[in-house]
């Protein structure tokens, strides 16, 4: 169960995701918030998400800095490619354009965009 999870770097989400496609565990992300990379679980095939949830999204970045936009690219395709249609596309029009600072997204919201509700 995720509960409160502020994110991280995306090489080591990427692990992280690995693992858990592999295990087939059950991923539930039920805690007041998930954002950054928390919110790379979203496209597990196992995931579900609590409606109340806040989900926070911004553009890729080395600790707060920009990119160079070849890397910001990048980066923000991979980000997506773990989310579900819906989302990968809206954070690639939207989400991933703030830097410091998040777009925020109930679970409601996700769940209109594909993820299965808990």
């Amino acid at each position: 169960m995720v509960r409160n999870d502020r994110g991280g770097f995306v090489r080591d989400r990427l692990i992280e995701l690995r693992d858990l496609r592999a295990s087939g565990q059950r991923v539930e992300i039920r805690g007041r918030f998930c954002y950054s990379t928390c919110t790379m679980l979203l496209g597990l095939p196992n995931a579900c998400v609590f409606p109340h949830t806040t989900f926070g999204f911004h553009g890729p970045s080395k600790s707060g800095r920009l990119l160079s936009p070849e890397k910001f690219d990048y980066y923000s395709r991979i980000i997506a490619a773990n989310y579900p249609a819906a989302l990968n596309i809206w954070y690639m029009q939207t989400g991933r354009k703030r830097i410091n600072s998040l777009y925020k997204l109930k679970g409601r919201e996700i769940i209109q965009m594909g993820v299965k509700p808990c």
